[in-house]
């Protein structure tokens, strides 16, 4: 179909990879568990719409580049290792929100920083392009390879179900700790901690090679 082989194994083996903890996974959980459901919902729809974004590219052959070329691939690793690191230092140095402001007053002018960051979080991840070009031909027909419709099936069907996963864990984790967020020291320990995870994982992609 397509010119696709074994869908059935690449949905399995693509559930299994999205319930993988990485950097995306840690992403998301700091800030559900941190700032809340929303936020941690948009953040996993951030992340999803920046997997997409590397489907397209490795449909098209863009993704390529960074694999072929070592300058490509340490600009976008650095420029990514660089945001995450400012997200963690924000969070380091923002002060907590006061428990008791209406919650679409703190939240409505956040989304859509919450949303681009969690693109660009998955984006200048250089590593999840060279993931998608080392495992979708794997179930592509050989004689398919220059259609880019497999390409866009197949990672189409992986960001659905990792998406599905995200919110999943976006949710759940925001749930088991919004009572603890309701006193303000732990809040502003959570909002700490989360800041030391975003350097933590700003400092390990850097620090990654090919």
């Amino acid at each position: 179909m397509f010119g696709i082989l074994n869908f059935e194994t690449f949905i399995l083996a693509g559930i299994l990879l999205n319930l993988t903890p990485g950097a995306d996974t840690m992403y998301i959980l700091g800030r559900s568990i941190s700032q809340g459901k929303k936020s941690g919902i948009v953040s996993a729809l951030g992340i999803s719409s920046g997997a997409l974004l590397h489907c397209i590219f490795a449909a098209l052959g863009l993704s390529i580049l960074l694999a072929q070329s070592a300058l490509a691939f340490g600009i976008v690793k650095y420029a990514g290792a660089v945001y995450l690191v400012y997200l963690g230092i924000r969070a380091l140095v923002s002060k907590s929100t006061p428990t008791t402001l209406p919650k679409e007053t703190v939240t409505d002018q956040n989304y859509s920083k919450i949303y681009i960051s969690g693109i660009l979080t998955n984006v200048l991840n250089p590593k999840v392009a060279l993931f998608f070009l080392a495992f979708l031909p794997q179930f592509i027909d050989p004689k398919y390879t220059a259609n880019t419709l497999p390409f866009f099936i197949l990672g189409l069907t992986f960001v659905i179900t990792g998406t599905i996963w995200c919110l999943l864990l976006a949710v759940f984790s925001a749930r088991l700790a919004s009572k603890i967020r309701k006193n303000p020291k732990v809040k502003t320990w959570l909002d700490k901690t989360t800041g030391f995870l975003f350097i933590l994982l700003g400092i390990q992609l850097a620090l990654n090679k090919k």
